[in-house]
């Protein structure tokens, strides 16, 4: 017999941050859970996620033989979309239909009093770069007037000529038949062979032709900038680790092979937020609690999800920066304000904190060869809220130069303050930044944010979030183990996921169950087709339909879950039962036998269900534990001596008043003063305010 780790198989989970690279390893053998960081590396991102796979297996002793899993969490898409420059992008349209792009929606984002204020964005693709195509079919894919191969070679050779090498197609109702958009694709390989070409049809087989447009042109954006870094992934992994299985997180909550990622790869845009939400309904579900805000704080921004119920939202109209990207996703809303968000002086010479970032390079001023400008993590480190080096160790931090940037910018801004008081400002500034998005999120959904509980992880999370609880009155803070790492192991908590969609609108009245029955059985066999080419087994794979509902008349839908099983006569009242009902919760009322309905969109998600890790628990320990040291840290504009504990010497009924302060490999949790920890039998933190009559007193939304 061989040593424990010989024996071993491993999954890992590899998410890909900002600032840092999150590795956790799950060793299906024994249940053992081990995590490390690395340094993120910007300019190669697959660098530092195979320096952190090396890591990992080293710190365990494990061989790569050992290796059955790779999932990943991946920035690539938002950062391609975000940080380059969009152009040398074509689109291909049908006759008559060029200004797609121009027309748009006439909605005015928030913010603006009304449309005099606001001025369009430019196009994501200038109306010179759009080329139209002869051809039409009607609503339900029938040909009115036959496709134009002398049309579509035309604009094949344009683009060529002006070098034009990404290209979305996007003909009026192709959603309903894609045989025109497939042709256009086989005439730009033979006239246009370098052009990676991304098809409506394929991306997004979906009515609204705006969306569906924009959506497809992101896509083919962002391929070729997926397909450099997974082939830069595959290169760096080396021959001994290159055959094993590789996952990528999608926005939607699932994993799926990194080979039908690079052919549709917009459905990553949000992948490592996606983990962290999946990981925090694990960690809330073993907490006791089934409704929770997550707030999941990096180096760059901060993350937040609402978690109803056990189950994170999700939304099919979401955006990525200025893009509407219509697939359906996890509702995460992100802040600018992370443990590297630049604090800052307005042009009026008020102080602001964030969305600037000193990223993973060059850093806060407190890292080596950090910036030339004070951050969040700079104004903990002089409250002594934090460690004097992070990661163990790893990163030493300097005090004195972080002391400097803040005395030098409270001298800019004209106040005798001393730079703790200033340091004091600015992470108040931040978490009222954190509490007005949660306040947001909350109420105007009509929940009140006093009944859930914050989930807070993520390298800084931890460090402010109590006291964004007690901001907004919340039940308590929960934090888990190893918080910096937890959107990493949330991709070890996740299924394959596929998700396939089809519109037909049909009014309450025509709705005919065999042609229902046609439809969802299509969708199915896609799916079951799709998660067998992962090597998903059948008895393995699980089938969710959804349906896209509106009453007669209006312009948007709500997705309500479909009946399963043999679709009869009685699926239409039952699947109405749902919308009414979901109707009401969204919007307050219903018009159930007031307004027919109308079916619009067939949906069916398919799940390869895996093995969960099992989070273990911890020993019991010392109901008052006794600190390791005590550090001076400040709270409330004076210094206190705080204790100082180990998280890792904390067992599980312990408890502990604040002020305090626990430390961790990765993280930190500061517990404020009149505020208590409690240790569960998971070793999850749970901090509750031990003060009466302060529920609420912040309630309303400051915008």
């Amino acid at each position: 017999m061989g040593t424990p780790a010989s024996r071993a198989r491993l999954r890992v989970g590899i998410d890909t941050g900002g600032t840092f690279t999150d590795i956790v390893s799950v060793d299906g053998t024994s249940g053992a859970v081990r995590v490390t960081k690395v340094a993120s590396t910007p300019d190669n991102p697959a660098l530092g996620l195979v320096r952190g796979l090396h890591a990992i297996l080293t710190q365990g002793g494990h061989a790569p033989d050992q290796l059955t899993g790779i999932a990943h969490g991946t920035t690539v898409a938002t950062n391609a979309l975000l940080q380059s420059d969009i152009a040398g992008l074509g689109l291909i349209v049908t006759c008559g239909f060029r200004h797609i792009l121009e027309i748009a929606r006439q909605a005015v984002p928030d913010g603006y009093g009304n449309s005099y204020f606001w001025v369009k964005p430019d196009r994501i693709v200038p109306l010179h770069l759009v080329r139209e195509v002869a051809g039409r079919l009607d609503v339900a894919g029938t040909e009115l007037r036959p496709f134009s191969e002398r049309d579509a070679r035309a604009a094949a050779r344009f683009f060529r000529k002006q070098g034009i090498t990404t290209i979305g197609v996007c003909l009026i109702h192709a959603y309903a038949n894609g045989a025109h958009e497939r042709r256009v694709r086989r005439i730009l390989r033979e006239e246009h062979p370098e052009a990676v070409v991304s098809l409506s049809s394929q991306v997004l087989p979906e009515y609204r032709e705006y969306e569906r447009a924009v959506t497809t042109l992101v896509d083919a954006f962002v391929k070729p900038h997926m397909a450099v870094y997974l082939k830069r992934v595959r290169r760096e992994l080396g021959p001994a680790l290159r055959g094993t299985p590789f996952l990528v997180m999608q926005s939607s909550g699932g994993v799926i092979s990194a080979d039908q990622v690079v052919g549709k790869p917009i459905t990553t845009a949000l992948s490592g937020p996606a983990a962290g939400a999946l990981g925090s309904a694990v960690i809330a579900k073993l907490a006791g609690f089934d409704d929770v805000v997550t707030l999941d704080a990096g180096g760059t921004s901060t993350d937040l999800c609402l978690i109803e119920a056990g189950t994170p939202h999700l939304t099919n109209g979401g955006s990525v920066g200025p893009f509407p990207v219509r697939l359906p996703m996890i509702d995460i809303r992100t802040i600018g304000t992370g443990g590297g968000s630049i604090a800052w002086l307005s042009r009026e010479g008020h102080l602001k904190v964030g969305p600037r970032s000193a990223g993973a390079v060059p850093g806060p001023m407190c890292y080596p060869n950090g910036g030339a400008e004070p951050t969040i993590t700079d104004a903990n480190l002089v409250m002594g809220r934090i460690p004097p080096a992070l990661i163990g160790g790893g990163i030493p931090l300097d005090v004195a130069r972080a002391r400097a940037g803040l005395a030098a910018l409270a001298q800019r801004m004209g106040r005798a303050m001393t730079p703790e008081a200033l340091a004091d400002g600015i992470i108040e500034i931040a978490n009222w930044n954190q509490s007005n998005k949660i306040r947001q999120m909350t109420i105007q959904r009509g929940i009140d944010p006093r009944s859930f509980a914050l989930l807070s992880f993520g390298g800084s999370g931890p460090a402010q979030s109590p006291a964004v609880m007690d901001l907004l009155g919340m039940s308590c803070c929960i934090v888990p183990p190893n918080p910096g790492n937890l959107a990493a192991f949330g991709l070890l908590a996740v299924d394959w996921r596929t998700d396939h969609i089809v519109t037909k609108v049909m009014h309450e009245d025509a709705i005919e169950p065999r042609t229902v029955a046609q439809l969802y059985d299509k969708l199915e066999r896609n799916a079951v087709a799709t998660l067998k080419r992962d090597g998903i087994p059948p008895d393995h794979i699980h089938i969710v339909r959804e349906a896209d509902v509106r009453y007669a008349g209006q312009s948007m839908e709500v997705r309500v879950p479909a009946p399963a099983g043999v679709i009869q006569a009685g699926f239409v009242s039952d699947l109405g039962a749902a919308f009414h009902a979901a109707h009401k919760k969204a919007f307050g009322y219903d018009y159930q036998g007031q307004q027919k309905i109308e079916l619009v969109n067939f949906v069916v998600s398919g799940f390869g269900v895996i093995d969960r890790p099992v989070l273990p628990t911890v020993p019991p320990g010392a109901d008052r534990p006794a600190p390791r040291t005590t550090r001076r840290v400040f709270f409330g504009g004076t210094w206190h001596d705080t204790p100082i504990f180990d998280r890792g010497d904390l067992g599980a009924g312990a408890r502990i008043d604040g002020p305090a302060v626990i430390e961790e490999f990765g993280s930190t949790t500061v517990v404020f003063p009149d505020q208590r920890l409690a240790v569960d039998r998971h070793g999850i933190l749970i901090v509750r305010s031990t003060r009466r009559g302060t529920d609420g007193a912040h309630l309303e939304v400051v915008r």
